[in-house]
């Protein structure tokens, strides 16, 4: 029977793998101190911090500049649809200009109504307006209805004589806020044709265009 001494100098075993350090506690236990020192050394830390700091300032960085990028190319796409849709009616009123162009009026006040209306300014459709009721004025003036004003005019007549009576009223009323609004009173080119509509459907009453 060996004893331990005589199995550590054996010169067989102490070459071999059973008498590396690898099996020595003592020898492993003093190079894991050594290591776990290592590890934890102020200057490594430190370095450790310092590249975990540059880390957190370059995701932020991409994070900020991501989030710029974003609201730009959306800005660029609300700019782009605005720019499309401005396009797309300006394009519209010119095909339904080149229809109405093709109609014969009766009044050739009409025309120029129709003209303003499909205008991509808006001032022009306020001016549609203006000159649809100054049509509407001169209509009332043929039917007999006295008065100064449109107002006046209005007042003289009933449901049984101007069945468009409260049309009428609707319409007047808007044309004296553009008059007296000006520019403060916006008006858009929907409710601009929705009111060139309304005339429309009395002058047609009378046949007057």
């Amino acid at each position: 029977m060996y004893t331990t001494n005589t199995f550590n100098n054996n010169p067989l075993i102490e070459n071999s793998f059973l008498g590396s350090d690898l099996l020595n506690p003592e020898y492993l236990f003093s190079k894991g101190v050594q290591f776990l020192g290592y590890i934890f050394n102020a200057k490594i830390l430190g370095g450790f911090y310092v590249f975990l700091s540059f880390l957190a300032i370059l995701f932020i960085a991409i994070i900020i500049y991501t989030t710029i990028r974003m609201f730009e190319i959306r800005a660029k796409e609300r700019a782009h649809l605005k720019h499309e849709i401005a396009e797309y009616t300006h394009n519209q009123a010119l095909r339904e200009k080149e229809l109405q162009g093709t109609e014969i009026f009766k009044n050739e006040r009409w025309k120029k109504v129709l003209d303003y209306l499909f205008s991509v300014n808006e001032n022009d459709w306020k001016l549609a307006v203006i000159e649809a009721d100054s049509m509407l004025f001169d209509l009332l003036t043929q039917l007999g209805f006295k008065g100064e004003n449109m107002g006046d005019k209005l007042k003289e007549a009933n449901q049984s004589n101007f069945r468009s009576l409260n049309l009428a009223w609707e319409v007047h009323n808007i044309r004296n806020k553009i008059a007296h609004e000006g520019s403060s009173f916006e008006l858009s080119l929907h409710e601009a044709k929705r009111v060139i509509a309304l005339y429309e459907q009395i002058f047609q009453e009378f046949g007057y265009i």
